[in-house]
């Protein structure tokens, strides 16, 4: 990773920035649903401010990555998802990614998860060689999940242990 890139929790004040690069970076080729409006809030009930980590480098947010509770019961508390993940095109390629799923991964078990999850979709090559090099594993796929532009696509749920730092399943 480039050196002078500070992973750091996300602050209310970061929102434009954040909201900008999220809207740069939506594709089709990693999200099924539809484009925000660019007016439209980031940081909102379902997108707390304290889910996200954002990459800052230089004075400027050069990624982030938004994780939350797998779901609301306290019986599956144990687990975080991640809910989404973009990086500047121009920082793409430094580590930047993987640096931020890293320590998305490590607050959330200092904060006392054993599992971290996420879904990506069938034809998001890069972002499952991502995950895959940050110690996840394909746990199941739902076939043809949604309709991109006519063509079906396959949603990959992926899951990793954070019961050991690297995900390995080793002590």
């Amino acid at each position: 990773m480039a050196s002078d890139v500070v992973i750091r929790p996300a602050r209310a004040e970061d929102e434009r920035e954040v909201a900008e690069l999220f809207r740069s970076a939506w594709s089709r080729v990693s999200e099924p649903g539809p484009r925000r409006p660019a007016d439209a809030a980031l940081f909102d009930e379902r997108h707390p401010v304290e889910g996200f980590l954002v990459a800052e480098s230089a004075g400027r947010i050069v990624g982030y990555v938004i994780q939350a509770p797998a779901s609301p019961l306290e019986t599956n508390r144990h687990v975080r998802h991640i809910r989404g993940l973009a990086v500047l095109e121009s920082a793409r390629g430094l580590g930047v990614g993987r640096a931020l799923v890293e320590a998305v991964c490590g607050a959330a078990r200092a904060a006392g998860a054993r599992r971290m999850t996420l879904r990506v979709l069938g034809h998001n090559e890069p972002a499952q060689r991502l995950y895959r090099r940050c110690g996840f594993a394909v746990v199941g796929v739902l076939p043809e999940e949604f309709l991109l532009d006519g063509v079906y696509v396959d949603d990959v749920w992926m899951s990793r242990s954070l019961a050991d730092p690297d995900g390995s399943g080793q002590p």
